[in-house]
C-alpha cells in the first residue's frame, strides 16, 4: 500500500473528509518535495500541492503525481482550502501558529479538527527503501569515525575534530549533519549533549562523539567513547558497565517487546552498579527524516516494538568529577529480533 493510501485509510478511520500537511518532513514523506514552503492536501478522490510561484517547477518535478495548485496573494491557502475540500479538515496542529488557525477557521466553512502525530506515526514504521537509505547514511558515519581514529590526538580542540567529520561525512555524499555534533573530552563528557566546544583535548582523556548525518533525507546517529592514551581503571570500569548495559538491551530487543522493558533491561544494569541517577535520560529513539522521533525507550515509553522500526540504544553514565561514557547503536527491528545498522567496534579503543 502506498503511502497516500495509507493516509486515506487512516483518514477513514478517524472520520476525516480532507487532511492538510505542512510540515516539511511530512511533504517529503508523502511527495519527495524537499523545498521549504508548500502543502499537501489529500482527499478521497484527490491529491494536491499547493505552494507559490517559487516551487512551481520543482512541484512539477519532485511530486508530479500530485495536482499543482497555485498560491498567490490574490489565491491564499486559506481560501484555497474552501474550493478544493469541505467537511471536516484534519491539520497538523503541532505545526501551526495560532494566527494561521484563525484564519483558516474564518474562512473554511467546514469542521478544522486536529490530526495529531498523524503522519509520524506512519513514518514509524520504516519500509526497505528507507532502511536502505538510513543504513548508507549509518555507513557514512562508520567510515567518518574509522578516518577520525587514525587523525585524532592530544592538542586538537573539540571544534577542530567536529569540523573534519562535517567535511569527511560531506565529501562521502552527506547533505549535512543530523545535529549539531558532540565532541565531549575529559570533564566535559558529564555534559550528555556537550556540543564541540574550543577546548583543547588531553591525554588521558575519555573523548565522547556523538554524531549523524544526513543522506537523501534520512537520518543517521551514533555514539562513541574511546581514550586519548591509555585509560585508567575507573575509566575502564565505567566504560565497561555502559557497554555491559548496551548489550543487555539489545540482548532482549524483539518484535512485541516493549520499550519500556528495553529501557529497563539497560537501567537495572546501571543501577546495580550504583550508578542510576547518573542515567538520567531514556535509553533510546527511533530516527528517520528526524533525528529524534517516536518511539522511544524510556521509562514512560510503553509501545510494543515492530518490524521496520529503527531505534537507537544509548545508555551512558556521567559524573562531573570524571566525565562520562556513552555508547550508541542504531537498529532495525526485524523478524528475528533486530539488525544492527552500526557497525563500528565497541570495545575501549587507546589511541
Amino acid at each position: 500500500m502506498d503511502r497516500v493510501a495509507r493516509v486515506r485509510k487512516k483518514m477513514q478511520q478517524a472520520s476525516l473528509d480532507a487532511a492538510l500537511f505542512y510540515k516539511p518532513e511530512n511533504l517529503y514523506y508523502l511527495s519527495g518535495f524537499t523545498g521549504s514552503s508548500g502543502y499537501v492536501l489529500i482527499t478521497p478522490t484527490d491529491k494536491y500541492f499547493l505552494t507559490d510561484f517559487r516551487y512551481y517547477s520543482q512541484v512539477r518535478e519532485q511530486a508530479p503525481d500530485f495536482e499543482l495548485v497555485p498560491l498567490d496573494y490574490h489565491n491564499p491557502i486559506r481560501l484555497r482550502l474552501g474550493e478544493l475540500s469541505s467537511g471536516v479538515l484534519g491539520f497538523e496542529e503541532e505545526h501551526m501558529i495560532v494566527e494561521t488557525y484563525h484564519e483558516f477557521k474564518a474562512e473554511y466553512k467546514g469542521e478544522l479538527r486536529p490530526m495529531g502525530r498523524f503522519i509520524e506515526d506512519l513514518r514509524m514504521i520504516k519500509d526497505e527503501q528507507e532502511v536502505a537509505t538510513m543504513q548508507r547514511a549509518q555507513d557514512i558515519a562508520d567510515e567518518t569515525y574509522k578516518e577520525i581514529l587514525e587523525i585524532v590526538s592530544a592538542g586538537m580542540s573539540e571544534l577542530d575534530l567536529a569540523q573534519e567529520m562535517y567535511l569527511r561525512m560531506q565529501r562521502k555524499g552527506a547533505q549535512g549533519t543530523s545535529f549539531d555534533t558532540i565532541v565531549a573530552s575529559g570533564i566535559r563528557g558529564s555534559l550528555p549533549h556537550g556540543v564541540a566546544s574550543d577546548k583543547i583535548m588531553q591525554r588521558g582523556e575519555l573523548v565522547t562523539l556523538d554524531f549523524g548525518c544526513i543522506y537523501n533525507g534520512y537520518c543517521s546517529d551514533m555514539t562513541r567513547t574511546f581514550a586519548l592514551g591509555r585509560a585508567d581503571e575507573r575509566q575502564k570500569e565505567i566504560y565497561d558497565i555502559v557497554l555491559e548495559a548496551q548489550l543487555a538491551a539489545l540482548k532482549v530487543i524483539a518484535p512485541g517487546v516493549s520499550t519500556k522493558l528495553v529501557d529497563k533491561a539497560a537501567r537495572d544494569v546501571i543501577a546495580g552498579y550504583g550508578y542510576a541517577e547518573y542515567f538520567g535520560h531514556g535509553l533510546g529513539h527511533s530516527l528517520g527524516l528526524e533525528v529524534h522521533e517516536n518511539p522511544r525507550f524510556s521509562p514512560l515509553s510503553d509501545v510494543p516494538l515492530e518490524v521496520g522500526m529503527v531505534m537507537t540504544v544509548e545508555p551512558g553514565i556521567y559524573l562531573e568529577d570524571f566525565g562520562g561514557v556513552r555508547i550508541e547503536d542504531a537498529v532495525v527491528i526485524t523478524e528475528d529480533g533486530y539488525h544492527n545498522m552500526t557497525r563500528s567496534p565497541k570495545e575501549l579503543i587507546e589511541i
